[in-house]
């Protein structure tokens, strides 16, 4: 049975700037990935499936004041952290002409996002990733997977997934909400040559908040 559907978000924290923010994101099924979260919250409520949060992210996108709210840098990417559905973690974030995220993970957090103004670029990996114990990997042929997502088109990812999110344009912000749960636990950054995909570091909710 799904959740009630959650009411729009009030800031929870005032505006940040790059330096803190959580790595924006995305992957390749609609609401299909609701497996991938906990049947319930640590609040001992229904934990939101991967179609709330996408819904919550839809309906946030679409809230014109919240979005103008944001002030826009173009020296890197703010943001504005919200309250999401059933505990999750939701983010407000803008994207200068040209930035991105570097490639990344989730850890065990499922989510979605939408774009409220501007396109973002997702190139992705159909392929889960070992979890632990290990540096360097060669990835498979076949395994990428690209995306542009245009102003109001969003999606939901399940956990683990491996991507990089860019703003192509070389003159326009963009702007996405993005809600995650169980609330990031860690983001895992990863660099890329070619076929080769090496772990360089892990951020924990210390390092952006």
């Amino acid at each position: 049975m799904s959740a009630p559907s959650p009411s729009l978000p009030t800031p929870a924290s005032s505006v940040g700037t790059d330096a803190s923010a959580p790595a924006a994101d995305g992957a390749d099924a609609p609401a299909a990935v609701s497996a991938d979260a906990p049947a319930t919250s640590g609040a001992g409520v229904p934990a939101p499936t991967a179609a709330e949060l996408l819904d919550f992210v839809r309906r946030t996108a679409e809230d014109t004041a919240l979005v103008a709210s944001l002030p826009l840098d173009p020296e890197g990417r703010t943001w504005l952290r919200l309250e999401g559905p059933g505990g999750s973690e939701a983010w407000l974030i803008s994207w200068p002409p040209g930035t991105g995220t570097g490639w990344h993970d989730h850890a065990e957090s499922a989510g979605a996002f939408t774009v409220a103004a501007g396109a973002l670029r997702e190139h992705s990996l159909a392929a889960r990733l070992p979890t632990d114990g290990w540096k360097t990997l060669e990835l498979s042929e076949g395994v990428d997977r690209t995306r542009l997502l245009a102003t109001g088109q969003g999606r939901a990812f399940g956990r683990h997934h491996v991507h990089e999110v860019l703003n192509e344009s070389g003159h326009e912000h963009a702007v996405s909400v993005h809600a995650y749960y169980p609330p990031l636990p860690q983001i895992r950054r990863y660099s890329r040559s070619g076929a080769v995909l090496r772990l360089e570091q892990t951020e924990r909710p210390e390092d952006w908040q």
